[in-house]
């Protein structure tokens, strides 16, 4: 296993689409469950390259519904890139609606530093220079952690060769996983752990020490990274007996069973519409029984 720094990056390969759901719908489910915004049918979760692939087209509604909906800020900041390029090589009348539309993002966006940007490009009237000062500040904040990356890529390379120990891999994810948390893109470094996972030549004994550190993470973090781990055919069955030991262990009841139901919609043994079926259910029994509780 040669590690380069681009096997570790998601292929901007085209998703496969579920038939008659639209991309930006996918994302409202997505939204649902709690998740960051996948792609249909691979399930390879959104970087910020996506919004300026030449291999991949995300539709304009889908590039608004990623700004006001990801959970990973710096999916949300590239989002509204393409959109207020669009609009500032429009009249007046035209960009009217892009207009509306970013005061929505502006309104709704569960990122603070995505309604900044928009409130800016708005209050600028979409100017170029000011939307290129916005994708200057995106690139100056994910350059720093996708350096940071690739030297991890440099330490899983040296593990695999047997040139550093166990306890220094883990040493080294962690001060890793610390520097970058925020500032790399989600789904590249849920790549890297998959990758690291299932890979044959990384030791089980290292495999374990990344687990425990995953249940260490915030939970909706921790469901993402567990429940890939899980649902994932590359990890062999040692490493899913001890990650499922430990959720037993250390996890409370409802936190491991997030993690299985996100398993089980990711190896589709389960829908997401049987999902929030099944929330709404339990919702409406607990509201139920907390009138009658009042009663």
């Amino acid at each position: 296993m040669v590690l380069q720094p681009g096997s570790f990056i998601p292929s901007a390969t085209p998703s496969v689409p579920l038939k008659g759901i639209a991309l930006a719908d996918h994302f409202v489910t997505c939204t649902k469950l709690g998740r960051y915004l996948t792609f249909q049918g691979t399930g390879r979760f959104l970087i910020s390259d996506d919004f300026h692939s030449t291999t991949i087209r995300i539709p304009k509604d889908a590039q608004a519904m990623a700004a006001i909906y990801s959970r990973d800020e710096l999916v949300g900041r590239a989002a509204i890139m393409p959109l207020a390029h669009r609009a500032a090589t429009m009249d007046d009348a035209r960009r009217e609606a892009y207009e509306e539309l970013f005061e929505l993002i502006e309104r709704q966006s569960l990122s603070p530093r995505v309604r900044d940007g928009v409130a800016q490009v708005l209050q600028s009237g979409f100017r170029e220079t000011r939307i290129r000062e916005l994708e200057g500040a995106l690139g100056d904040d994910l350059n720093p952690a996708r350096k940071r990356y690739r030297a991890f890529l440099e330490t899983v390379r040296k593990l695999i060769e047997k040139k550093v120990s166990a306890g220094t891999f883990v040493d080294d994810f962690v001060d890793f996983t610390s520097t970058v948390a925020g500032r790399l893109d989600f789904g590249i470094y849920s790549f890297c752990l998959d990758r690291i996972m299932a890979a044959p030549l990384i030791p089980l004994q290292v495999k374990k020490m990344v687990a425990i550190e995953l249940l260490k993470f915030p939970p909706l973090v921790r469901r993402e990274l567990v429940s890939n781990a899980l649902a994932n055919p590359g990890v062999d069955a040692p490493a899913k007996a001890f990650i499922r030991q430990t959720m037993a262990l250390h996890l409370e009841k409802e936190q491991a069973v997030e993690i299985e139901l996100l398993e089980a919609v990711k190896t589709n043994r389960i829908s997401p519409s049987e999902i929030q079926a099944s929330l709404t259910r339990a919702n409406t029994v607990k509201s139920f029984s907390g009138q009658t509780g009042r009663a």
